[in-house]
């Protein structure tokens, strides 16, 4: 079913929509969770939650890109989740992520604003649509998606190393990209 079909159901109340939402993007919204937080159930419960989520927020809401609207909600549900879970155990693979990007962008306990924190957003996306389309997509991919140097690798047909040193060069740039731009983290 096409994505418009599917937002329909959702305008309609139709329950047939989050069957229709399973089917097309369950994979996706799972893969998405399944890199940032471990657990299967956890995993599972951020699935369903995207459902229920979607249900309330359609209407009013009408996305423009079905599957950018799941997996924002997705990935934020996901980051609750691994939040509330970090008490109790560590997903080594997400800690690494976000080590890496300590050093270009400070934790959101420092922005002082939601509207500072959509000024640094459309600087940030400003820079991504400045570089090259590969390295916007690894970046994207790892950054966004939470994807693995593996994964990445086979997915863009990089060596390890390649894409060790592009995520390298790539953060360099926006950490002096955002200074040059008078963001302050």
């Amino acid at each position: 079913m096409e994505d418009q079909g599917i937002v329909y159901l959702y305008v309609e109340r139709s329950q047939q929509a989050i069957v229709e939402t399973k089917n097309k993007y369950g994979a996706y919204c799972r893969g998405i969770a399944r890199n940032i937080i471990s657990d299967i159930s956890d995993i599972e419960e951020c699935e369903n939650d995207t459902y229920l989520a979607a249900w309330n927020a359609i209407p009013p809401n009408i996305p423009r890109k079905l599957s950018v609207f799941l997996g924002r909600i997705t990935r934020n549900i996901a980051l609750d989740k691994y939040g509330y879970n970090t008490a109790q155990k560590r997903n080594r693979q997400f800690e690494v992520i976000l080590t890496e990007l300590e050093g270009c962008i400070a934790s959101p306990d420092t922005v002082e604003t939601e509207y500072e924190a959509g000024e640094i957003a459309n600087v940030i996306n400003e820079f991504l649509y400045g570089i090259k389309s590969q390295e916007r997509n690894v970046f994207i991919r790892r950054y966004w998606y939470s994807d693995s140097i593996e994964e990445l690798s086979m997915r863009f047909n990089m060596s390890s190393s390649k894409v060790k040193s592009t995520l390298f060069r790539t953060r360099k740039r926006l950490k002096a990209y955002l200074d040059k731009a008078g963001v302050n983290l």
